[in-house]
């Protein structure tokens, strides 16, 4: 018996790292496209033929402050990131059971739609108020609001699937309760 309690206890550990450590990689991930995007992927595809460089100093002589909205961005994406951390610390810590670090991951990807709009209202804003373009956004941020959709699909089939498991008794009151 108490080699079954060990092992139950060591494999809800790696799980939760797994889980903490995966979760912190796909909202760092998110982060980085949202930056990326905004940066540098959605500013040449609304300007195409031009350099980086060009269209940023195409922004710079329209009065625009491109360094403060490529820092806006960065922050913005920062957030995330350190709450994508956070979350990953407190699970490698078993602060939390493994069904919450990996609805508190998937909840900082909901979240990450809402960064969109004011990450979109800095650089990006300030390319369509420089340039007279017909072009269509970049296509990643597509990506970014279908990945936090399948989040905000995946919370609520995490919490049924930690309501099955408890109720079928896969939990037991040391592995309920987060370790010290």
């Amino acid at each position: 018996m108490r080699a079954t309690a060990t092992s139950t206890t060591t494999s809800t550990s790696t799980t939760r790292t797994v889980v903490a450590v995966t979760g912190g990689i796909v909202v760092a991930a998110y982060a980085a496209l949202l930056a990326l995007d905004q940066i540098v992927l959605d500013p040449l595809t609304l300007v195409p033929g031009r350099p980086l460089t060009a269209i940023a100093a195409e922004v710079a002589a329209h009065g625009n402050a491109v360094v403060l909205d490529l820092v806006g961005v960065l922050v913005i994406a920062a957030v995330g990131v350190a709450l994508g951390i956070a979350v990953a610390v407190a699970g490698l810590r078993g602060a939390l059971p493994t069904h919450v670090v990996a609805v508190l991951h998937l909840g900082v990807l909901v979240l990450g739609a809402l960064a969109t709009f004011p990450a979109s209202f800095l650089f990006v804003m300030d390319v369509l108020d420089s340039f007279r373009t017909t072009e269509d956004h970049s296509p990643w941020m597509h990506v970014l609001w279908l990945t936090s959709l399948l989040a905000l699909v995946a919370i609520p089939a995490v919490l049924f699937g930690e309501m099955v498991r408890t109720l079928r008794g896969g939990s037991s009151p040391q592995n309920a309760t987060p370790a010290a």
